[in-house]
């Protein structure tokens, strides 16, 4: 029996090889589709109409010392059009902007040596700004446990925190480290936000199966798939990026073997994707790795509205209640 033939079935646990021949599926073939609507399936089974949008403020424009190669931000070919770091007030001030609609869960993102103890009197000044139920989530550097439980007292409910695809070869952060810091997350016990990324079109397969693999192991609750954007000025550029029908499809298999509890993501939005079961969608403010234009808002980033609007295209939108 065939890897498409087994999930049509509704069987889902997959060994490499067959998850492998998923990815494999041509994005002009019939499969394509049964794939796609397996993945569909799937999420409107679990999560019926109920969609998610995430809002995240890169609160720091800086240059940063892991030097991802695909990255705006890095020390070695710092991209962006400018340099800031923004204020506690600022940042509330943004956040108190942003609840005139309406999000989720709520992520503040730095440079990986932004210094922790000030992103944790940051998290202290924002969380009262959050409505009943809103989530806090932090995206920042490797750190170990006792930062993690800094983090939890301070009101973060989970970090975002992943093993990007060729870590320490085409970023200067140890994989080691990467590891230590999501056993530090877990243990702690904040939600775990993990994603495949950022995808290129050097990556094999074989490589993006085992991070589709490893956040089966780590039982993820929220789950993304992300192409990498070919930034100019990067040393990754000239490889450009993957089509978004290559994206909905990694989008498809990774929904499908990882089975996230709560929800399944696709970075940058696109609209195809939807089709693959995503019901969660991120809006940006501030920087953005995939940016030269230091306030993404004006630029690459969604706001939460364009945001609904794409998921409402697709019939998800917020919980009856809200």
């Amino acid at each position: 029996m065939s890897a498409l033939e087994k999930v049509k079935r509704g069987e889902f646990d997959l060994s490499v090889g067959e998850i492998v021949d998923l990815l494999r599926i041509d994005t002009h073939s019939h499969a394509f589709y049964e794939l796609l609507s397996v993945s569909n399936a799937l999420t409107r089974s679990k999560f019926g109409s109920r969609g998610y949008v995430f809002t995240q403020i890169g609160i720091n424009a800086e240059p940063c010392p892991i030097n991802c190669k695909f990255c705006s931000l890095a020390a070695s070919h710092y991209s962006m059009d400018s340099q800031w770091d923004k204020t506690a007030g600022e940042i509330c001030s943004e956040l108190t902007f942003l609840q005139q609609g309406y999000f989720d869960d709520f992520f503040l993102m730095t440079t990986a040596d932004y210094p922790q103890d000030k992103f944790i009197s940051i998290g202290k000044a924002v969380k009262p700004l959050l409505r009943k139920g809103q989530r806090l989530v932090a995206n920042i550097g490797d750190f170990d446990l006792a930062m993690a439980l800094k983090l939890k007292a301070a009101g973060f409910t989970g970090a975002y925190h992943i093993n990007r695809l060729r870590e320490g070869i085409d970023t200067e952060a140890n994989p080691r480290d990467r590891e230590n810091t999501l056993r530090a997350i877990k243990e702690a016990g904040l939600e775990l936000y993990y994603c495949i990324e950022p995808i290129g079109p050097e990556h094999s397969y074989e490589e993006l199966t085992v991070e589709i693999l490893r956040a089966k192991d780590l039982e993820i609750g929220v789950m993304a798939a992300m192409r990498r954007v070919a930034v100019a000025g990067t040393p990754l550029y000239e490889f450009g990026q993957i089509t978004a029908l290559e994206l909905t499809k990694i989008v498809a298999v990774t929904n499908i073997v990882v089975n996230p509890s709560r929800a399944m993501n696709v970075h940058e939005p696109i609209q195809v994707a939807l089709l693959a079961g995503v019901n969660q969608l991120y809006a940006e403010v501030g920087a953005n790795p995939r940016d030269t234009d230091s306030h993404t808002e004006q630029s690459r980033g969604f706001n939460p509205a364009a945001a609904w609007n794409m998921l409402g295209e697709f019939g998800f939108g917020k919980a009856q209640s809200e």
